[in-house]
This record gives C-alpha cells, structure tokens and sequence, in this order.
C-alpha cells in the first residue's frame, strides 16, 4: 500500500518540472502522507479506507504545479541565439574602446608635457576604466537551468569569474589613480627621483586587495 501511495503522488506531479525543488516537495508529502496512512490504520481503519482518508487529505495542488513551473523557467536564460551574439559584440566593443584610449592617453601627456597633458591623461584614462567597470557590473548572471550537482558548478565558476572581473576592474582603476598621481605630483614637484616611491606603494595596495578578494 506504501508503493500505491508512492504512485499517487508521482501522477499528482506528472507535469512538474523534474527538479530538486519538486522532488524535495513530493518526498515531504508522501512521508506525511504515510504517517497519516498508518495513523489511520492505528485508529482501526482498513487500508483501502486508511488510503482514500489520506489522499483525500491532499486536496488540489494545480496551483503548486504551477508555481513549480513558473519558478523553473524563471531559471531559464530565454534570450535567443542572436541576441546573446549582440550582446557580446556590444562587449567585446566596449572593451576595444577601453584599450584603444589606455593608448590614446598618453598623446596628450608627450604633447603637453605639463599639467594640462595630466589632465587630459587623466579623463581619458578615466573613461577607459569607467568602460570597464560598467561593463564588467552589467554582466548577466549565471542561471541555472536545472537543480543538478553540474548546474551548482557551473554557477560557482560564473561566481568566481565574476568575482575575478571585478578584481581586475578594481586593479585597473587603482593604476589609472596611480598613473594620474605621479604625473600631477611628479610634474608639480619636479622630484621624479622620489615620486618614483608611488608604485611600489600602489603595488603593495594592489596585492592587499587581491588577497583580500580572494
């Protein structure tokens, strides 16, 4: 009578979608269903009575179902084939512009060589690493598909890749400060045999907030 119960439940979630979350749900109703079958034949009951008591106990759950389905294509990255080609050449492109001005600064610097050459270096750079940074933040996060071992894996590793960007957004702003930084003290002072300490300062900095993320 246990395995009768078993099958009731499997047709009740015939059209769920096979998930850790429906599995969980069904596991959870039967034990309960079970308890409540041997309860009933505690009390005197036959089975086939223990059994129709029990299940009628259940009552409709087409609502679950549909919250189970709408739940598990929620998970789904529903974007076409070509859309998610558009997107990364969108970003693919905003990194070429990136590193097309990381070059591009330091024009201004050799033109000018004096403070306005810093400040021009200075926007440039910062526009580059402001391209970076958005592009690095409006990533799309990994969806997972389905509630598997392989599934939490493969989320772990966009976490970590993620996680990975945004050090090296961070590292790349850190520089760009640190660049702009020289120059303005270096070209104000005109002590480049010191200001030259500024990057092993930056680099130690650097290394702290590596391991920090990590």
């Amino acid at each position: 009578m246990v395995e009768r119960l078993r099958e009731y439940i499997d047709n009740l979630f015939m059209d769920a979608p096979p998930t850790k979350k429906t599995v969980e749900m069904k596991e959870e109703i039967l034990q309960n269903l079970k308890e409540k079958y041997h309860d009933l034949l505690s009390d005197g009951k036959s089975e086939e009575a223990a059994f129709n008591i029990a299940v009628a106990g259940i009552g409709d759950i087409s609502e679950l179902i549909e919250e189970l389905k709408r739940e598990h294509s929620g998970r789904h990255d529903n974007r076409s084939d070509q859309e998610k080609y558009e997107e990364k050449k969108l970003r693919a492109f905003r990194v070429s512009i990136a590193v097309a001005l990381y070059i591009l600064s330091i024009i201004p610097l050799l033109a000018f060589q004096n403070e306005v050459g810093v400040v021009f270096l200075a926007v440039l750079v910062a526009a580059a690493t402001g391209i970076l940074v958005y592009n690095s933040m409006t990533k799309p996060d990994f969806i997972k598909s389905e509630e598997t071992i392989a599934e939490e894996f493969r989320q772990w590793r966009q976490s970590n890749t993620s996680r990975n960007s945004a050090y090296k957004s961070i590292s790349a702003v850190l520089w760009s400060i640190t660049l702009v930084v020289y120059f303005l003290i270096s070209f104000t002072t005109r002590d480049w045999h010191i200001t030259w300490l500024i990057f092993p300062i930056a680099f130690a900095v650097n290394n702290i907030i590596r391991v920090v993320m990590k």
